[in-house]
């Protein structure tokens, strides 16, 4: 009749989920990856050196916000499903952004009609 509670389980399993473990790396929003490939080429600041980042921060896809190790998994990386798929995103129309999701929410600037003279 006894025996362990089946979802005592349930909450480990969650933390060693590979999931998990991805969301724990933060990457910017499509807006704001949208807007930097808008910028021209010039404008775009060259990759400073950092110890932290994987490569010393010198491999990077603008599309994936992602950092590699090497040319080669750079490369490799622009030949995968993932990045087409971002790429041809990003090439679309321009991403929703939250003014966008309050107006259709009927949350936005409220539109109350002309003003009415006023008899005085």
């Amino acid at each position: 009749m006894g025996g362990k509670c089946p979802h005592r389980s349930v909450k480990k399993r969650r933390y060693s989920h590979k999931q998990y473990r991805r969301t724990k790396f933060l990457v910017n929003g499509d807006d704001v990856v949208y807007d930097e490939l808008k910028k021209p080429e010039e404008q775009r600041k060259e990759l400073p050196v950092d110890e932290d980042l994987p490569g010393m921060g010198q491999y990077y896809c603008i599309h994936c916000d992602r950092y590699f190790a090497n040319v080669t998994v750079r490369d490799e990386h622009f030949k995968t499903k993932k990045h087409r798929k971002r790429v041809k995103i990003m090439m679309g129309p321009k991403p929703h952004t939250q003014l966008d999701a309050d107006l259709a929410a009927g949350m936005g600037m409220p539109d109350n009609g002309p003003k009415l003279m006023s008899m005085s």
